[in-house]
């Protein structure tokens, strides 16, 4: 059920311009020549939002340089400072989740409850996120992907962790690149209508004539007032037309209008306040003329009245909850690949394993160049977490090494190593070893 409505969403984001993600091949410069495997939870999404509560209390991976921030900026253009108190509105982050990629991090044919295949749009946006940023090239030694760009493809903490992070930073960017909201507020972070320039940015800081608009005045999105967006059901009254609205409008009208799942909200509604386009303490600011880097003339009050986001600081538990203790193992520290040169080669099977609980992410190199693997990188999954019934869950990886026979002239070895990431991380090593079986000329007949 999840995958038809997912794919006719699909369909419908792709035709209304606004952020994607499915089963569309991704370019070839992306992290991954092959989407990961990954993990997607129940479609209650209750481990996702416990995630994002975390995240947004900077507990999930804190002061994470890649990951979360190490500092947030508060204050006004004219006494910008650093706060260690790193904070994003959590429901914030469920609202952009929706929009970005109906909350999934699996790619829109995995059912719900089950592993495989990773979501990535055809411009490489990766899983719930649909993190682009450092995704785009694979980044580690030898054109390999790197450890965090497999962690953003295959676990979903990661990835809320870096979509978090990428939100922080774009409210960081300002006031050398981005405007501020609040300045009568003192630019403080624990007010959701603040982060207006911040969540305009996380889809792209763009105005008239960019191929996807964000700016609220631009002609193109008609008279103000507008009528709200709405992520609920289409028989709310609302508008569910995501070409009428730039993206900053679409997340705090999700926010304000969560979706419901089998008659249940995602998520408490939060109220935020949008510029009214009609009042000058905003519409000045906003005015297409302002348009123009480094923005310092769109600095703007907060819109009012003013919202705050209830949500309960999480404690120690719940992160243990969301992560788990997992626990990379093998099957075998020895493989032997039969290789007729030049012509083919007879994969070995290795299992991979998480020996503890929740998902340990893994990524695959070697230190010879013809070595090749079945997938880059994937995931092992404890039993603690939910798969249904009907849905496909191997919790155990199985990954296909072999060599190309190209470049294989004779005996030879090399060794694999199969990196458990994150928390549950663990390298081991795999020993390959090369036999060679040489025609004779008789069909059917070989020499080793």
């Amino acid at each position: 059920m999840k995958r038809l409505v997912a794919a006719a969403m699909l369909l419908f984001l792709l035709a209304s311009g606004a952020p994607r993600g499915g089963d569309v091949p991704p370019v070839r410069a992306c992290a991954f020549e092959n989407a990961p495997t990954t993990y997607e939870t129940t479609e209650d999404r209750e481990l996702y939002m416990d995630a994002m509560d975390l995240a947004g209390h900077d507990m999930l991976f804190p002061r994470d340089k890649f990951f979360s921030q190490s500092t947030i900026d508060v204050g006004t253009r004219q006494n910008r400072t650093k706060s260690d108190n790193v904070y994003v509105p959590p429901t914030l982050l469920k609202a952009i989740s929706w929009i970005e990629s109906v909350t999934t991090q699996g790619a829109p044919s995995l059912p719900f409850g089950a592993i495989g295949p990773a979501l990535v749009s055809f411009d490489c946006g990766y899983g719930i996120g649909q993190v682009t940023s450092g995704m785009t090239a694979p980044l580690g030694e030898s054109g390999q992907p790197t450890d965090e760009q497999a962690l953003v493809a295959t676990h979903f903490a990661y990835n809320i962790g870096r979509g978090a992070a990428i939100l922080i930073d774009k409210w960081n960017s300002a006031p050398e690149s981005r405007p501020i909201a609040g300045i009568d507020t003192n630019g403080d972070p624990k007010i959701v209508e603040n982060w207006y320039f911040a969540v305009w940015s996380y889809n792209g800081f763009t105005g008239p004539g960019a191929n996807r608009s964000n700016h609220p005045m631009d002609p193109v999105y008609g008279a103000w007032p507008r009528t709200p967006y709405s992520c609920g059901p289409a028989s709310d009254g609302l508008s569910h037309n995501r070409s009428l609205h730039p993206y900053q409008e679409l997340v705090y009208g999700c926010m304000a209008h969560p979706p419901t799942v089998k008659g249940d909200k995602l998520w408490e509604p939060l109220e935020a306040t949008l510029p009214d386009l009609n009042n000058p303490y905003w519409r000045a600011p906003l005015e297409l003329a302002n348009f123009q880097y480094p923005y310092d003339r769109m600095d703007m009050p907060t819109p009012k009245p003013q919202h705050e986001d209830p949500t309960n600081k999480p404690g120690a538990p719940d992160r243990a909850a969301v992560l788990g203790n997992p626990l990379l193992t093998v099957d075998r520290p020895i493989i032997v690949v039969n290789v007729r040169p030049g012509k083919s080669a007879t994969p070995a099977e290795v299992r991979i394993s998480n020996a503890g609980s929740g998902i340990v992410p893994w990524r695959v190199s070697s230190n010879k160049s013809w070595v090749t693997v079945s997938q880059q990188a994937g995931v092992a999954v404890g039993s603690d977490l939910k798969c249904e019934h009907t849905s496909p869950c191997e919790r155990t990886a199985v990954l296909k090494l072999s060599v190309d026979p190209k470049r294989i002239v004779g005996s030879d070895a090399a060794v694999v190593r199969i990196k458990g990431l994150g928390e549950g991380g663990a390298t081991q090593e795999i020993a390959m070893f090369i036999r060679v079986n040489v025609a004779l000329g008789i069909p059917g007949t070989t020499r080793n």
